[in-house]
C-alpha cells in the first residue's frame, strides 16, 4: 500500500469516527432536552425561573429499605407553595427518609423558621396520597420525604450571607437528626443565584400610576370618590384604598388619594382630596398590558364623572401619545418577565414581588 493510499485510509477512518461521535452527541442532546422542562422557543434568557418542583413518589428497596426518588408528573402537588420550590428561587434540600415519619421529627426547624429574613417552606411527600403538601407541625400524617426551602429573593432584596449560612447549618442539623444524607449547594453559589435573581426582579419591578387632578381649588369629598369608584366596580379595602378585583378575587389595580391619605368608611364625608392616583403593580397582575388598558378606560370614566384631568407625576396633562408610550413600557416589562420565565401575576411572581 502506497503512502498516498495509507493517508486516504487514515482520513476515511477519522471521518467515520467523527460522524459516529457526532451522532452520539446529537442523541445525548436529544435525551437531555427531553428530560428538561420545556423552555420558551420565542425568547431565551440567562435567567430562567421555573414554577414547579420535581414532583415525585418514593419507592423502597426491599434489600436496604433506602428510598429512591422517582420522577413523576409535575402536577403531583397538593399545596401550591410546594409546587413553587425550586433551585432558581429557593435554597432547597430534599430529605429521603428511611421510614415514614411525621412532621414532629423536624422539631429543630419549627422554632427557627422565622429567623432567616425570608419565607421558609416545608413540604412533605404524603405516604398515603403520594402528593407533596405543606407540613403542619402538630399533624400526625406520615411522610416518605421532606422538602425544605428558603426563598432567596423578595421585594426587600436578596437573602444575606449570614442568614443563608445559618439556614444551611440548620439543614445539616436536620439531616443529622434524621440520619440521612443530604446534598447542599454551597453558600457562594446560592448567593450568586440570589443576586442575579434580585437584579432581574429589580429591572421588572415597576408600578404605573395615572393621576386625576381637580381644577383650581376644588376638592372632592371622600363620599364622591367612593360613589364614583363603586360605579366602576371598585371596593374600599382595609388599606384605605379602592381596589378593582377580577372574577377570581385577584387584585387588578387600586385607586387612592395622591397624598397618601387613607379612606375610611366612617370618615368619607369628612375626607377631602384634590388628586387621585390609579396604580398598576405590573409584576403582580395577569396580562399587565390588558390591565393597563382597563385602568386607562376606568381613569377616563372617572375623569368624566368627577370632572378631573388625567396628568402625570409632574401634573402635566396626559396626551394619547403619552399614554401610548406608557403602554409600550408596560408591554416591554411584561415581555422581559416572560423571557425570564416569570409569568406576571402568577403564584411565583406574587411571592417574589411581595
Amino acid at each position: 500500500m502506497s503512502e498516498f493510499q495509507l493517508s486516504l485510509l487514515v482520513i476515511g477512518l477519522v471521518v467515520v469516527a467523527g460522524v459516529f461521535l457526532y451522532g452520539q452527541w446529537q442523541q445525548w442532546r436529544y435525551r437531555r432536552s427531553q428530560a428538561e422542562p420545556v423552555k420558551s422557543k420565542q425568547a431565551e434568557s440567562s435567567l430562567q425561573v421555573t414554577t414547579g418542583v420535581p414532583a415525585a413518589h418514593t419507592s423502597f428497596d426491599a434489600e436496604n429499605e433506602a428510598p429512591s426518588l422517582v420522577q413523576d408528573s409535575p402536577d403531583r402537588v397538593e399545596d401550591e407553595a410546594c409546587g413553587l420550590l425550586n433551585d432558581a428561587t429557593d435554597y432547597v434540600a430534599t430529605f429521603l427518609l428511611k421510614t415514614p415519619q411525621t412532621a414532629v421529627v423536624l422539631n429543630v426547624l419549627w422554632p427557627q423558621r422565622f429567623d432567616f429574613g425570608k419565607s421558609v417552606h416545608a413540604c412533605g411527600l404524603n405516604t398515603g396520597s403520594g402528593l407533596w403538601e405543606r407540613l403542619i407541625p402538630e399533624s400526625g400524617q406520615t411522610y416518605r420525604a421532606f422538602r425544605i426551602g428558603l426563598q432567596l429573593v423578595d421585594r426587600s432584596g436578596a437573602v444575606g450571607e449570614s442568614r443563608l449560612s445559618g439556614f444551611r447549618d440548620l439543614l445539616n442539623d436536620i439531616a443529622a437528626q434524621l440520619h440521612v444524607d443530604v446534598k447542599l449547594s454551597s453558600v457562594e453559589e446560592a448567593l450568586q443565584r440570589a443576586q442575579e435573581l434580585d437584579r432581574f426582579c429589580a429591572d421588572v419591578d415597576q408600578m404605573i400610576g395615572i393621576n386625576l387632578l381637580t381644577g383650581g381649588d376644588r376638592k372632592l369629598f371622600g363620599t364622591e370618590v367612593a360613589n364614583a369608584a363603586a360605579q366602576q366596580g371598585m371596593s374600599l379595602q382595609t388599606d384605605g384604598t379602592f381596589h378593582l378585583l377580577d372574577e377570581g378575587g385577584a387584585h387588578l389595580f387600586s385607586l387612592s388619594a395622591s397624598d397618601g391619605m387613607a379612606f375610611h368608611p366612617h370618615t368619607l364625608n369628612q375626607s377631602r382630596v384634590d388628586s387621585l392616583t390609579l396604580l398598576l403593580d405590573i409584576p403582580r397582575v395577569v396580562e399587565p398590558v390588558r390591565c393597563f388598558d382597563e385602568m386607562v378606560a376606568l381613569a377616563q370614566s372617572l375623569a368624566k364623572s368627577l370632572r378631573l384631568t388625567l396628568v402625570d407625576d409632574q401634573r402635566v396633562a396626559l396626551s394619547d401619545g403619552a399614554i401610548a408610550q406608557i403602554r409600550a413600557q408596560v408591554a416591554a416589562t411584561e415581555d422581559l418577565m416572560l423571557v425570564g420565565h416569570i409569568t406576571p401575576g402568577s403564584a411565583q411572581a406574587l411571592r417574589l414581588f411581595s
